[in-house]
């Protein structure tokens, strides 16, 4: 890569091994082939998941140690990818459910304070030199308990990794240049995959969603969907497959069969070749009102 265009590094913050490949593998693939780091941070181990294949209910290493067979698959997913990857050492809160819920386990992620679950990426920001931080939003991109305690450390991580004084035992402060937050579920997107379904006669896999995304929880809130305007479009239909790719690598979460392979390929790529972004915070300007950009390193290259 010449001087003009040196390589840039890019961190993507996620909540569990899996999450790293249904958001964003296509852009990190595109990224990667143009000559820039990536590094992916999982923050928790896993553990508390369940199979989700049908195909592998009674697999021995899973039933005994689903943390350690996610490890495994996470370095699989890691070779596909291409991406370097961390670990942040934290145990998975696992989905309560009930009514009233369960508390969350004692010591799991998101029981943590804030500055104990945030050291361990500041440190890491501090060592990688990210440009740039993708992030879930404030909803964790679904509101899991894990993916919102992720929002809140890799927003208290991009923050306070470049302010002298903050977490002094973490390194010397690097300042990330921009944070985005991923909007995989962007119902633009969503509601033209659905037609485009329809219109040649198969079934639509969001039409639940599409319910459901209309729908306020007791805030007012739709909790499906994105608060946030989406500023950044990343062409990276090529890389479509990787993402698929990765996706089964991880199979004890994923059912090849199931959802995320409900679209055929081609359809993806013909109709929404993007994967979607919003910035939301910056230190080299955002796009203007009513306009996107097509590049997360925009204005850094």
């Amino acid at each position: 890569m010449s001087e003009t265009h040196a390589a840039l590094r890019l961190l993507a913050v996620h909540a569990h091994p899996d999450d790293e490949s249904s958001k964003g593998a296509p852009m990190m693939a595109k990224y990667l082939a143009e000559g820039h780091e990536v590094m992916v941070v999982s923050c928790t181990d896993g553990s508390r998941g369940d199979i989700q294949n049908p195909h592998i209910l009674d697999a021995p290493h899973p039933r005994r140690d689903m943390a350690g067979a996610r490890r495994l698959e996470m370095a699989a997913a890691r070779e596909i990818l291409g991406v370097d990857h961390r670990w942040l050492g934290f145990i998975d809160s696992g989905l309560p459910e009930g009514d009233p819920l369960p508390p969350l386990p004692w010591g799991s992620f998101a029981t943590l304070p804030i500055d104990q679950a945030s050291a361990p990426l500041v440190r890491l920001i501090r060592e990688f030199r990210p440009h740039v931080v993708v992030a879930y939003d404030e909803n964790g991109g679904y509101p899991h308990p894990d993916h919102i305690m992720a929002h809140r450390v890799a927003v208290e991580a991009f923050r306070a990794a470049g302010k002298d004084g903050a977490y002094p035992d973490a390194g010397e402060p690097w300042a990330p240049s921009k944070l985005y937050y991923d909007v995989s579920f962007n119902p633009d997107k969503v509601r033209r995959i659905h037609d485009a379904l329809v219109s040649a006669g198969l079934t639509s896999p969001y039409a639940d969603w599409i319910a459901r995304a209309s729908e306020n929880d007791a805030e007012g809130h739709r909790p499906w969907t994105s608060r946030h305007r989406v500023t950044t479009h990343v062409q990276c239909a090529e890389y479509f497959e990787v993402r698929d790719r990765a996706l089964l690598a991880h199979a004890t979460q994923i059912d090849p069969d199931g959802w995320f392979f409900a679209v055929p390929l081609e359809l993806r790529q013909r109709e929404w070749p993007w994967e979607d972004y919003a910035l939301i915070e910056s230190a080299v300007g955002f796009p203007e009102e009513g306009t996107t950009e097509g590049d997360l390193f925009a204005g850094l290259r």
